[in-house]
């Protein structure tokens, strides 16, 4: 009886400490801290921004474990490499979760991740580098750029081949599409098998399961107002919109009595353009302090001749552009746009409405001593012609004659008339009187 007891007593220590191991076990995960960043759309500085603060904001709030999700067609290399940078200098752990997409620019910065899952029927590669027109990059930017996927492959393990695949098409891979003249694209499945991925998630539970954060606190990264109007603001495609919509408001501006819807359109598009870049980290206080000053320089040059302060108004401005940019390719496209955009606007004013500016109005004086407004420059003198006269003086070819009992400054068609003899008006232009010897 005394050894059943003993033996239950042993039994049930030993479920007691299995509980109390299990319940410390959960106590312990549920301690945890999971960071979960969104990196959707396109790929550019803004994005790189939300991402530098995001893991800024998992670090100080003390997080285990991010998990980047992502869902984007790629973008701009820079902000890229930027995404990229931040990544590696992370202290905690990261995951990517490609949960639909990972192309071009975002296999690049997956490629970055500690470790890499993907979601049923997900696809990452295809990322050859283009410029802003669509073109292959040049061979120094193609160079730099498989280095960075080479390395990136490299520094978790990764065949490098797979990485260079994608954005090479010399590397032949036929095995998986890519032969030579294509590029790769792993599918879920592929990237498993090419150890491009740790594992495939269904979904984020089914992730942190595999990840054993399963019972972790879940802290869900959100963009701010500003963050988005700040991405939205530099993409690619709005940059040259919005410097448009300046130039364009500005320009009719300048054809429109006073200070009117244009002008305002014009000058609340640059003030976004800065906006968005000063909130991306892209511009400073300089390249605006530097643009306001090229307004400034551009208004004196109305008062003061020269063509010099017009000239250096100008050129602040534009360099104002470009450092707020920090891409001259796409900036010079984008100011070419505009450019292009105005001068049409320009010529539709002045051929089609007739406009004129209305700026130099107040500098420019417009009105003239002409006869429709009743200014005379000289009296004409049409109803001499064809009345006779005397030469009161000797006419060589001009001098003076009596004609109708007055006394005229008169000129011959060539020849010599002494004075005395007759004459007849035969031409009169405006004050010239032509006069002719009577034989």
């Amino acid at each position: 009886m005394r050894k059943r007891f003993y033996q239950l007593m042993i039994v049930v220590a030993f479920i007691l400490a299995l509980f109390n191991g299990f319940s410390n076990e959960l106590k312990a995960d549920s301690n945890q801290k999971v960071f979960i960043i969104p990196l959707e759309e396109t790929v550019e500085k803004g994005l790189s921004q939300y991402i530098k603060r995001t893991i800024s904001e998992a670090k100080s709030q003390e997080a285990d474990h991010i998990i980047l999700e992502i869902d984007t067609l790629g973008g701009a290399v820079d902000g890229a490499m930027e995404i990229a940078d931040t990544l590696r200098s992370s202290e905690i752990p990261i995951t990517a979760y490609i949960n639909r997409r990972a192309i071009s620019a975002g296999a690049y910065i997956a490629l970055n991740a500690d470790q890499i899952y993907m979601a049923p029927g997900s696809q990452m590669g295809s990322a050859a580098i283009i410029t802003g027109d669509g073109n292959a990059a040049d061979d120094k930017s193609q160079s730099l750029w498989l280095s960075e996927l080479k390395e990136s492959a490299e520094r978790n393990g990764r065949d490098p081949k797979y990485a260079l695949a994608m954005a090479d098409k010399d590397v032949d891979i036929p095995e998986y599409g890519a032969g030579k003249g294509d590029l790769l694209t792993l599918e879920t499945k592929q990237a498993f098998e090419v150890g491009y991925s740790e594992g495939t998630a269904e979904n984020r539970k089914d992730l942190l399961k595999q990840l054993n954060l399963t019972g972790a606190s879940i802290i869900e990264a959100e963009e701010s107002f500003a963050e988005k109007v700040a991405r939205f603001i530099t993409h690619p495609v709005v940059v040259p919109i919005l410097l448009s919509i300046g130039s364009i408001g500005l320009v009719v501006e300048l054809y429109s009595p006073g200070f009117g819807v244009a002008g305002f359109m014009g000058l609340t598009s640059l003030f976004l353009f800065f906006y968005g870049h000063l909130v991306a980290g892209l511009a400073g206080m300089e390249s605006i302090i530097l643009f306001v000053l090229g307004i400034i320089l551009v208004i004196a040059e109305f008062f003061v001749p020269g063509g010099i302060m017009g000239a250096l108004g100008f050129a602040s401005m534009i360099t104002s552009l470009y450092l707020a940019s920090g891409d001259f390719v796409h900036m010079t496209i984008s100011l070419l746009t505009a450019l292009v955009a105005s001068i049409i606007v320009s010529i539709l004013l002045v051929k089609v409405f007739g406009k004129r500016m209305n700026i130099f109005k107040k500098l420019i004086l417009r009105d003239s001593t002409n006869t429709e407004s009743g200014y005379v420059s000289n009296k004409s003198r049409a109803e001499l012609l064809g009345l006779e006269g005397v030469a009161f003086t000797t006419l060589r070819p001009s001098g003076t004659a009596i004609i109708a009992d007055e006394r005229l400054d008169v000129v011959t068609e060539g020849s010599f008339i002494s004075q005395g003899q007759r004459v007849k008006v035969v031409k009169v232009e405006g004050s010239r009187i032509v006069v002719r010897e009577l034989n």
